[in-house]
């Protein structure tokens, strides 16, 4: 199953100055991590606030938190999941 994640950073308890580039290449290395074993299909940084918005492949809402955990900033309380959607495919593409 698909879920769309949207994640941000937890501004208000860490600073700027906290997410250093040792901790985002931390980051970067867990999520390619992910990529390659087929959980995160993709990934896009936020426009509006430091976070993410992940699209990724797990059979359930427990894979997701689970898949989150394994990223450092995560682990840290650094980032937090603002929300976990569960998607279903779209039937108007389906032959009627």
């Amino acid at each position: 199953m698909q879920y769309i994640v949207i994640t941000r950073r937890r501004s208000e308890k860490f600073p700027e100055s906290d997410y250093s580039p040792e901790r985002l290449a931390a980051e970067t290395a867990a999520v390619r991590k992910l990529y390659g074993d087929g959980i995160v299909r993709h990934i896009w940084h936020r426009g509006d606030v430091g976070g993410a918005c992940l699209l990724l492949e797990v059979e359930t809402e427990d894979g997701v938190k689970s898949a989150l955990h394994r990223l450092p900033l995560f682990g840290l309380g650094m980032q937090e999941a603002v929300s976990i959607v569960p998607l279903v495919p779209y039937r108007g593409f389906a032959a009627e």
